[in-house]
């Protein structure tokens, strides 16, 4: 993290207070969305499709992790789900209700407050530790995306959180207590999907205990118009894996077949997906999923996504014991630091993505 402060430092602080939140728009309440977030036909999602919600979504007990002679079945499911959809929903994780209500409760406390409190954190700098914003990267968006975001660093949290907004009053106390929670339950979920790939449960263990952690924080306010527009556009997580924390339904995952399918609900589940960062560290054997938000006419959606990837500027390559002559190399070398410089002049939706820059290409 030291880097990303000095990288900061040299090139100063990048603020920036030039956009209008989605927050600020829906108090008008307009009838219609502006011009600039309605998406090209074929982008836009089909809500005639919304009521189907597949079944066949892995649903994990993670209480197997309590009992040692259940781990080879904890091991099998998560590694199937990993190899079919890098996507799968876990229960009874260990983390209280409350936790993660309290931490819901508090980011909508937050995106509540008057703009000028929040505007303060408006950052155009990806690099920022504790950044507000709107759409996906709002600078280079040629359509914007119906979102408001606070990302901030949390690992390790003692170094971050007195960064973080402290208005509302429980937001660190609430926020931080989740974030904690959260860091564990994926080291724990990273050991499991080691031994899915046949490495060591502690492989990269010392990488893993000091990697990054971004609470991603996200408010869609309810929109007028949710068939002409997106919450997030298609993209893929960057980092090894994101736990995602909300309130309501409407993440959308793409399968093998590039077909979308609505992810259902389940009251005190948290959803798991693969980032890019496993899909080079499994030289391809597990890929990330790719996914998008949609958007209610009635309802406000809040999630917390808790983006874990390797040290900032750790270079991440496939694993020596995952490379054969059936499995040839297929990636080179990348980092979550690497990441933030490619999207600070792309979009993360863009088909050029920093994975692809990673991809190597037989000839």
């Amino acid at each position: 993290m030291i880097r990303v402060t000095e990288r900061m430092e040299a090139k100063g602080d990048v603020s920036d207070s030039s956009f209008t939140s989605v927050t600020s728009l829906t108090l008008k309440c307009p009838k219609k969305i502006p011009q600039q977030y309605v998406l090209p036909s074929f982008q836009r999602s089909n809500h005639s499709l919304l009521d189907h919600i597949s079944t066949e979504f892995p649903i994990i007990d993670l209480s197997m992790l309590n009992h040692p002679a259940h781990m080879p079945k904890l091991v099998n499911e998560v590694g199937a789900a990993c190899k079919k959809l890098g996507f799968f929903q876990v229960i009874n994780h260990g983390i209280p209700s409350w936790v993660m209500k309290d931490a819901i409760d508090s980011a909508e406390e937050l995106f509540r407050l008057p703009t000028d409190k929040k505007m303060c954190f408006a950052s155009a700098d990806v690099h920022a530790p504790v950044r507000y914003g709107t759409s996906m990267n709002h600078v280079i968006d040629k359509v914007l995306f119906w979102r408001d975001f606070i990302k901030h660093y949390a690992n390790p949290i003692s170094e971050w959180i007195h960064l973080w907004p402290s208005d509302p009053p429980s937001y660190r106390e609430k926020m931080g207590s989740y974030a904690k929670a959260a860091n564990t339950l994926q080291k724990q979920l990273m050991e499991v999907i080691m031994e899915s790939l046949g490495l060591n449960a502690d492989y990269l263990h010392d990488d893993i205990e000091e990697g990054s952690q971004v609470m991603d924080v996200n408010c869609y306010p309810a929109c007028p118009e949710p068939d002409l527009a997106l919450g997030m556009p298609p993209h893929t997580d960057y980092g090894t894996l994101t736990i995602l924390n909300q309130s309501q339904q409407g993440l959308q995952i793409m399968d093998q077949d590039k077909k979308w399918h609505a992810v259902p609900f389940v009251q005190g589940a948290l959803i798991v997906r693969l980032g890019d960062q496993f899909e080079v560290l499994s030289n391809g054997r597990y890929k990330s999923i790719r996914h998008r938000a949609i958007l209610d006419t009635h309802k406000q959606r809040l999630s917390i996504a808790s983006i874990h990837s390797m040290p900032m500027e750790k270079k991440v390559g496939p694993a020596p014991e995952l490379i054969d002559e059936q499995h040839p190399i297929a990636y080179k070398e990348g980092s979550f630091s690497g990441f933030l410089d490619h999207i600070s002049v792309k979009s993360v939706s863009e088909e050029d993505t920093y994975l692809d820059t990673l991809k190597i290409h037989e000839a």
